[in-house]
């Protein structure tokens, strides 16, 4: 059931077209997920939408932001390596550097998210 809410700073490397499955199955093996598990929203941000504070985007700076919303809480002993497995996932998919990969993980859905209006168990 894991979510991920994708959001690209600039144009995409390479062909688009097939991105958000590459990214897909990039986090199902991360994560061990099977067929049809996973879940991507894809979004492009024109890089004049996106600034840090301090002056012009180094050209080497191409964020990707990624919201990952799972039904329980991944236990914090494995959230460190799974978070810098799921970075290269993503950078490689995406043809980015995993240092530009910015992971939010989102508070557990089990107990507050409903597919096909049925509320997930805790």
């Amino acid at each position: 059931m894991p979510i991920l809410n994708v959001e690209l700073v600039g144009r995409p490397s390479g062909t688009s077209g097939s991105l958000a499955r590459r990214i897909a199955d990039a986090a199902a093996k991360v994560l061990g997920s099977p067929p049809g598990r996973v879940w991507v929203r894809l979004r492009f941000l024109p890089r004049s939408k996106y600034a840090e504070c301090g002056g012009n985007l180094p050209r080497e700076v191409r964020p990707v932001f990624v919201n990952l919303l799972k039904a329980r809480l991944t236990p914090q002993k494995t959230i460190k390596k799974e978070a810098a497995a799921m970075a290269k996932a993503i950078a490689k998919a995406c043809g980015r550097s995993a240092d530009n990969v910015h992971i939010f993980y989102e508070p557990p859905a089990a107990g507050r998210a409903a597919f096909g209006g049925l509320l997930m168990e805790k």
